[in-house]
């Protein structure tokens, strides 16, 4: 763990995660030692990393795993040889549900002190995908709202959302309100006219406006966009990979900040809260 001076170095990973579970892990095991061996102590993966197909089926249920199953275990056991932080996207079984839930989990190097094993916060996706021609919800479940899951690493406040997510400002304003000084984003943003620029506006704009970080890993091509990205509260790219297989890394710290917030006080200013709004099950 770096001192605040120096900085905490974090890392997104993109890849494109398949409908093999050990090779996807193979993938994140050799992704996150090179993170690793770049000087990264916490690595973000894409949402769907343990299981995924580009269009949903049954398969996806045969392919869930509870979280504490063999895939968190494999991520556990990860990041303790490895020392660091994983933020990964999976395919989660619910109990008394014929759907799936699209999960995140984080995981730390702790040798199991959190309950599941390693697992310190967890987030399931609260809006699905039911747009340019996609219907997320008919395979997956949306996730209840809860207070905002928080874990720390290097001095920094951690939270999770998830892809389309992203097209909500609120989703990420409730996590920093919880006290987020960093947003890990998972994603399979699917390619297609203008969507590049969609995801480059939305990542950048929630890292802006909320004065934090925000770290976001996308799939590979050709399904995904790729251009997974870290982004400072400034909203500066300060690490991006394009289209590869590849991880970028960027130091992050309090006092950058601090230092944003001192002379954008956006979140001080502001006259409004976030509140629920209750609606159909597909975007709940």
């Amino acid at each position: 763990m770096h001192s605040d001076t120096a900085g905490f170095a974090i890392a997104v990973a993109q890849f494109a995660p398949g409908d093999d579970t050990e090779a996807n892990l193979a993938e994140i095991s050799r992704l996150t030692e090179l993170a690793s061996a770049r000087g990264a102590s916490l690595v973000v993966f894409p949402e769907y990393s343990s299981y995924f197909t580009p269009q949903p089926g049954a398969d996806w249920a045969d392919a869930a795993q509870p979280v504490g199953g063999p895939f968190t275990e494999a991520l556990v056991a990860l990041a303790d040889r490895v020392g660091v932080h994983i933020v990964a996207g999976m395919i989660e079984r619910l109990e008394g549900e014929s759907r799936v839930a699209n999960t995140v989990v984080a995981v730390a190097p702790s040798g199991g002190v959190a309950p599941g094993g390693g697992v310190v916060a967890r987030y399931r996706k609260l809006h699905l995908y039911d747009a340019f021609g996609q219907r997320e919800s008919e395979w997956v479940a949306p996730g209840e709202i809860a207070p905002p899951e928080l874990f720390e690493a290097g001095g920094l406040t951690f939270g999770l959302q998830t892809c389309y997510d992203a097209r909500f400002p609120e989703v990420t304003r409730r996590i920093v309100d919880a006290g987020a000084d960093v947003v890990c984003m998972p994603a399979e943003w699917v390619r297609g006219p203008l969507k590049e620029a969609h995801w480059r506006v939305l990542t950048t704009a929630r890292a802006l406006e909320n004065t934090i970080f925000v770290a976001a890993a996308d799939h590979a091509p050709p399904v995904g966009a790729g251009n997974s990205m870290v982004v400072d509260p400034m909203g500066v790219e300060v690490a991006t990979v394009g289209e590869t297989t590849d991880v970028a890394v960027a130091w992050i710290s309090r006092e950058r900040i601090d230092a944003v917030r001192r002379i954008n006080p956006a979140l001080a200013l502001r006259r409004f809260g976030v509140t629920e709004r209750v609606v159909g099950d597909s975007t709940a």
